[in-house]
């Protein structure tokens, strides 16, 4: 593969073997995950339901998850099952690409890759967990509390909370990757810590704007999502800085020895 450390150029069959053999550990990997879940669903249901039960045991009224259509539990059971599948196996589909991509890569951008692969499933889990044990239920309180104004009962559609709650998780757990975006385009010089820190009130702006896009239409629920933001966007500008100290370090013993450094990409 050109540019690889070991500059030996890969014939085309040999990638699409290669490409072949990591698509398919991914999808074996994802198809037992699947089936487990699938198979384990109920446990997963409780876990996700339990917040709303929450929300209305505290309003006293409850409120039980119903389905309106034949089809509808068997989809909501295939949906918890693959959304469950992918999660579990997230960290084997990335290392599968990392393996895919490594040959092609220096020894030092290898590397300077591996702490983002290690990276990016921990912050997508932060960011999950502070959905689910602090924005979910202001959310969900905000919205069973309709109940106390007005004669009206809630009977949530099982297919319709699962989707929500799905969608908010893939929200709230690519939110929580920005620090990892932002450090990986200082790593590869695309942006730096003094254009992060002039761009702040626009980032501030921006981050406003999706908190009020992706949560429910009450100020606590998108305060509690652009405050964590906010603070991930100062982390990014302390890690894009550590990255800049990092590398004129090496550049700089790199002119002391008369060596040339590759930069990582």
């Amino acid at each position: 593969m050109a540019g690889a450390e070991e500059d030996v150029k890969m014939p085309l069959m040999e990638h699409l073997t290669e490409l072949r053999t990591r698509l398919l550990y991914s999808t074996v990997g994802f198809v037992i995950a699947f089936v487990v879940c699938f198979y384990f669903w109920k446990p997963v249901l409780d876990i996700v339901t339990a917040p709303l039960e929450r929300a209305c045991l505290a309003q006293g009224k409850p409120c039980p998850v119903i389905y309106t259509s034949l089809i509808e539990p068997f989809f909501t059971q295939v949906k918890i099952g693959a959304f469950a599948a992918l999660c579990i196996t997230f960290p084997l589909i990335a290392a599968q690409i990392y393996k895919f991509l490594a040959p092609g890569l220096y020894k030092n951008e290898r590397m300077a890759l591996v702490p983002f692969l290690v990276a990016t499933p921990i912050m997508f889990a932060v960011g999950a967990t502070f959905l689910y044990f602090v924005l979910l239920p202001l959310a969900l309180h905000f919205f069973v509390g309709y109940q106390q104004y007005a004669n009206i009962e809630l009977m949530p559609k099982i297919g319709e909370y699962i989707d929500l709650v799905m969608k908010l998780v893939f929200a709230f757990g690519l939110c929580f990757e920005l620090p990892v975006i932002l450090t990986l385009l200082a790593k590869v010089g695309i942006v730096s810590s003094q254009g992060l820190r002039d761009k702040r009130r626009y980032a501030i702006i921006i981050v406003t704007v999706v908190a009020a896009i992706f949560t429910p239409p009450d100020a606590i629920s998108m305060i509690s999502l652009a405050i964590p933001m906010i603070a991930l966007y100062e982390i990014s500008i302390w890690l894009a800085k550590s990255v800049e100290k990092k590398r004129a370090a090496e550049e700089a013993a790199a002119t002391e020895s008369g060596t040339e450094v590759t930069p990582a990409s």
